[in-house]
C-alpha cells in the first residue's frame, strides 16, 4: 500500500464539510466517508460542533491539539528509560475514529466467538487429553517448539477453569468494508491503561460531539475485568477476603504509565517483582506492617518473566520466583494464565478455521488473514509462486516485524517461518502540524471474559496509526487513536469513578505502604542527604585548594574525606594541593562522584513517580543532566574551577528545593517516615566521620579545620551569631553535638529518629530493639558531663562517641532493611 502524497488544500470550498468531501481518495476505504463517498452520518454530527469555514475549522483543531499537548505535559506522560526521555507508547492522536453501531455489531461477535475458541484450546492443551493434537488439526510443532508452549504448566488448570481474563485482538479493514483479524495478544492486557487515558483526554477535547453521537461508555467492561479475577481470586482464597494487585515490570517498563494509570482507576494496588514473595507455596505482598496474602494477579509482564526459577532465570528483577508453584497449589489467580504465548503465533492463524468447527461447531464469523505455515509441506509449495505479494515472519519466539520472504532462509528452517497476506488498511483522518492527513489504521480491541462463560467485548480500545511494514503486533511505539463506538440504543453511563465513597473505600485507601515503595522512599532521603553531603564538601574543597596554603592536618583531613565519597577517583595517596584539586575536578563525574549520586537518586526518584510532583521528578532529572554538561569538556578543554563551583553552588541550591519538597509536599504517611529516618541515617553516619576525621587529623587545632567543619554542618551562621569569632573546641561541642534545636546536631538528628521510627507499624519493643544501639537519650553526653576537660580529654571523648554513632547509624540502617524490606524473620500471616 502506497503512502498518501502530500496535498494542497482546495483554494475555494464553502465549508469544512466541502473541504473534507474533496480529499482525494487512494483506493482503501475512507472512515470517515458514507458507501456514497459522501462525509458519513457521523462526522457530519461532529462538524456541527465545529466551526463551518474551514479556516476557522483548523485553528480550532489547532487549539485543541495545543490543549492536547499541554495536558499530556501536566499529566508527565513519557518515560524515562535508563536516563533518556522517551515519549510515550500510543501516543493520544486528536481526533477519534467513530465505528457505526452495525459494523460494532459484527466486530463484537466476532471477537467474543475468538476469545472463546482461544480458552477452549488453552483448556484442552494444558489441562485436556490434547485431543487438537491427537486429531491434527494443530501440529505438534507449533506447541512443543513455541517457547510460549510451558511445560512446567502441563496438567495445569487455574482455579474456575479461566485461563483467560482479557485477550486484545488486531484487526483491519479492506477495501470491501470486512473486518479481518490480524493477531492476538493472550499474554497480557496491556494497553487497557492507554484506553482509558485517550477516552478521558479525547472526550473532554470533544465533550459536544462525544454526546450527541451516543458513544459508548467503558466502564462496565473494566468493572467485568475486575469482578472476573476476583471471583477466581476468591476460590483460591478459600475462606479469606481476596486481595488484588497490578504486577508491573517497575519504571523502566515502556509501559509503566499505563500500568499506574490502569491500576489507579481499578483501585489495585501496584506491585513490582520485588514487592512479591512466596512462602508455603503461597503469594505474599512484602508491606512495612509485615507479609500481607496476595490471592489474584493482573499481570503486565510477558510469560516468560513471571517464574526465573522455572522459567527465565534472566527475568528475575521482573517475576517472583516460585509463583508457577503457587499457580500448581491453585492458591492464586492470574490473569491471564501463563502459557498462552503460542497462540501469538501468526501460523495458529491458519489453522484456526478447523478448529472452531471442531471446538465450537461453527465457522469463524471474522475472517483470519490468510497465512500458510512454511511446515507444511504442500502450504509451502503452494504459495512459493505468490512470495512476491506476501510477508514472512517468525513461526515461534518474539515477533520483530514482517518482512520480504527469502525463499533460502525458509528452506534452511520451514517450520520457523510463516507466510501472510499483505493486510488491507483502511483510511482515517488525523490532524498533525496544522493539517489533515488521511493515514492507515488497525484496530486494537479487547474481549474481556465476565466470569461465567462469557465475554464481553469492550466497547472501545485503540485506532493505531500503522506505518508501513509495521507488524500487526509492534511493541506498541507510534501513535493511536480513540475508538468511538456508537450506539442507536441507551448509552451505558456506568462509571467506577462517580460512586459515592463509603468508610471503607476511604480506609482501604489509605492502605499500608509496600515494602518496595517504603524501601525506595527510605534510599531516596539517603542519596539526598549523600548528595547534599557531597555537593558541600566538593565546593568546601575546590575553594580551599584554590586558594593559600593550606595547614597539612587540614589537607589530610581532606583528602581523607573526599576519598571516603569517592570524589577523588582512583586516587590513593595524599596528593599535593594542586594535584588535590585536579583529582576532585576529574573525580566529580566518575563513578561514586557527585553525578553518580545524582543517577543514584533519579533511580530512586523513578520508581516513586505516583507520589512526586512533576516539578519534583523533574527538577531531580535535570539536575544530572545540567552537571554532565558543565562537566563535559568544551573543544577538548576541561571546565575550570569557577565554572565547576559555579556548577556546585547551582546544584547546591537545587538540593535544597528537592529537600523543601520531600519536606512540604509529600503525605506524611509511614514511607514518608521512612525517607525521613533515612536521611537522618545519612546524616549521622556522615557528620560523626566526619568529626571523627578532623579529629584525627588533628585539623581541629586549626582556626581553617574549624571553618571546615561547620562548612560541613551547614553551622556557620548558627556558631557566629551565638559564639562570634570564637574558636574554642568545646563551642564547637555545643553547637554541632549538643544542640537539640540544631537540625544539624547529633542530639537533633538522634531525637528524629527517635521519633520517626517509633512512629512506624511496629510494636514498642521492636522499635526499642531497633534503637538498641543508640544512645538511649540526647547524643550520648552531655555539657556538665564534660565540665573539667581539657582539649585533649575532649577530643578523646568525641572520636570513641564519633566512630560508635558511625557504627551505630551503619547498623540500623541494615536492621531496617531486614525487618521492614527483606523480612527475613517476619512470620507468616494467615492467608
Amino acid at each position: 500500500m502506497k503512502a498518501a502524497t502530500p496535498r494542497s488544500r482546495p483554494r475555494t470550498v464553502a465549508s469544512a464539510a466541502d473541504w473534507l468531501t474533496r480529499l482525494p481518495t487512494t483506493g482503501a476505504l475512507d472512515e470517515w466517508r458514507a458507501p456514497d463517498r459522501n462525509l458519513g452520518a457521523s462526522w457530519q454530527k461532529l462538524l456541527t460542533t465545529l466551526p463551518p469555514r474551514p479556516q476557522a475549522f483548523g485553528a480550532e483543531l489547532q487549539r485543541r491539539a495545543q490543549q492536547l499537548a499541554q495536558q499530556l505535559r501536566a499529566d508527565a506522560v513519557t518515560h524515562n528509560v535508563h536516563g533518556n526521555e522517551q515519549s510515550q507508547p500510543w501516543t493520544p492522536e486528536l481526533l477519534p475514529l467513530v465505528i457505526e453501531p452495525a459494523d460494532w455489531a459484527a466486530i463484537e461477535r466476532g471477537v467474543a466467538q475468538r476469545a472463546q475458541l482461544l480458552q477452549l484450546i488453552l483448556a484442552d492443551v494444558y489441562g485436556g487429553r490434547q485431543q487438537l493434537l491427537e486429531r491434527a488439526l494443530l501440529p505438534p510443532a507449533l506447541l512443543f517448539r513455541h517457547p510460549g508452549y510451558l511445560r512446567p504448566l502441563h496438567g495445569f488448570t487455574p482455579p474456575g477453569g479461566q485461563y483467560l481474563h482479557v485477550v486484545a485482538f488486531e484487526l483491519a479493514r479492506g477495501p470491501d468494508g470486512r473486518w479481518w483479524v490480524t493477531a492476538q495478544r493472550t499474554q497480557t492486557g496491556a494497553g487497557l491503561g492507554h484506553v482509558l487515558q485517550h477516552r478521558l483526554i479525547v472526550s473532554r477535547l470533544f465533550p459536544e460531539a462525544f454526546e450527541q453521537l451516543r458513544v459508548q461508555h467503558m466502564a462496565t467492561t473494566y468493572r467485568r475485568l475486575l469482578q472476573s479475577l476476583r471471583a477466581q481470586a476468591s476460590l483460591a482464597a478459600a475462606d479469606a477476603h481476596p486481595r488484588l494487585a497490578l504486577l508491573t515490570p517497575g519504571p523502566d517498563a515502556p509501559g509503566y504509565f499505563e500500568h499506574a494509570y490502569l491500576a489507579r482507576y481499578l483501585g489495585l494496588p501496584l506491585v513490582e517483582g520485588g514487592d512479591l514473595t512466596v512462602r508455603g507455596e503461597r503469594l505474599y505482598l512484602k508491606m512495612l506492617e509485615g507479609l500481607a496474602p496476595v490471592h489474584g494477579l493482573l499481570r503486565m509482564i510477558d510469560d516468560h518473566q513471571c517464574d526465573p526459577l522455572e522459567l527465565d532465570e534472566h527475568a528475575g528483577y521482573w517475576g517472583v520466583p516460585g509463583l508457577l508453584q503457587v499457580l500448581r497449589a491453585g492458591r492464586l489467580a492470574l490473569a491471564n494464565a501463563p502459557g498462552s504465548g503460542f497462540l501469538e503465533s501468526p501460523a495458529v492463524n491458519g489453522f484456526l478455521p478447523g478448529i472452531a468447527q471442531a471446538l465450537l461447531g461453527q465457522p469463524l464469523l471474522l475472517p483470519t488473514l490468510a497465512s500458510w505455515w512454511c511446515g507444511e509441506d504442500a502450504a509451502r509449495k503452494s504459495v512459493r509462486p505468490h512470495l512476491p505479494k506476501l510477508c514472512m515472519r517468525p513461526s515461534f519466539g518474539p515477533d520483530a516485524g514482517a518482512s520480504r520472504p527469502e525463499p533460502g532462509r525458509i528452506d534452511d528452517d520451514p517450520d520457523a517461518w510463516t507466510l501472510q497476506e499483505r493486510p488491507g488498511r483502511s483510511k482515517a483522518l488525523r490532524w498533525r502540524e496544522g493539517r489533515l492527513d488521511d493515514v492507515a489504521v488497525g484496530l486494537r480491541v479487547y474481549a474481556v471474559a465476565d466470569g461465567a462463560g462469557h465475554w464481553q467485548v469492550l466497547p472501545g480500545g485503540l485506532a493505531r496509526v500503522v506505518e508501513e511494514g509495521d507488524a500487526p503486533l509492534c511493541p506498541g511505539r507510534g501513535s493511536a487513536m480513540d475508538l468511538w463506538v456508537r450506539t442507536d440504543g441507551t448509552v451505558d453511563t456506568f462509571s467506577m469513578l462517580t460512586r459515592r465513597l463509603g468508610v471503607d473505600d476511604i480506609l482501604a485507601r489509605r492502605g499500608p505502604v509496600a515494602s518496595r515503595a517504603a524501601e525506595s522512599l527510605y534510599w531516596l532521603g539517603r542519596y539526598t542527604e549523600r548528595t547534599e553531603q557531597a555537593v558541600r564538601l566538593a565546593r568546601a574543597a575546590l575553594q580551599r585548594t584554590t586558594g593559600a596554603e593550606l595547614p597539612a592536618p587540614v589537607q589530610r583531613a581532606l583528602h581523607a574525606l573526599l576519598q571516603r565519597e569517592g570524589l577523588l577517583g582512583a586516587h590513593t595517596t595524599a596528593p599535593s594541593r594542586v594535584l588535590l584539586r585536579r583529582s576532585l575536578l576529574k573525580g566529580l563525574g566518575e563513578e561514586g562522584g557527585v553525578g553518580s549520586l545524582l543517577g543514584a537518586l533519579s533511580r530512586a526518584a523513578g520508581s516513586l513517580r505516583e507520589r512526586l510532583s512533576p516539578e519534583h521528578w523533574g527538577l531531580m532529572r535535570s539536575m544530572g543532566a545540567d552537571l554532565r554538561a558543565t562537566l563535559a569538556p568544551h573543544d577538548g578543554v576541561p571546565p575550570t574551577t569557577a565554572v565547576v563551583l559555579r556548577a556546585l553552588d547551582e546544584l547546591a541550591v537545587q538540593l535544597a528545593a528537592v529537600t523543601g519538597a520531600q519536606s512540604d509536599r509529600m503525605t506524611r504517611d509511614h514511607g514518608w517516615r521512612l525517607m525521613a529516618v533515612g536521611r537522618h541515617v545519612e546524616r549521622l553516619v556522615s557528620h560523626a566521620t566526619q568529626l571523627g576525621v578532623l579529629l584525627r587529623e588533628g585539623a581541629l587545632a586549626d582556626a581553617e579545620g574549624n571553618a571546615l567543619l561547620l562548612e560541613l554542618y551547614d553551622s556557620t551562621i548558627t556558631f557566629r551569631a551565638r559564639y562570634q569569632r570564637h574558636q574554642d573546641l568545646l563551642a564547637l561541642v555545643d553547637v554541632l553535638v549538643l544542640d537539640d534545636n540544631n537540625p544539624r546536631a547529633w542530639a537533633c538528628i538522634l531525637r528524629r529518629l527517635r521519633t520517626e521510627l517509633r512512629k512506624l507499624p511496629i510494636a514498642a519493643d521492636v522499635a526499642d530493639e531497633l534503637l538498641a544501639g543508640l544512645p538511649a537519650q540526647g547524643p550520648g553526653l552531655t555539657l556538665y558531663a564534660l565540665r573539667g576537660l581539657d582539649d585533649e580529654g575532649l577530643r578523646g571523648r568525641l572520636d570513641a562517641l564519633s566512630a560508635q554513632l558511625a557504627d551505630a547509624g551503619a547498623q540500623l540502617s541494615d536492621d531496617i532493611g531486614k525487618r521492614f524490606f527483606a523480612h527475613v524473620s517476619d512470620p507468616l500471616q494467615k492467608p
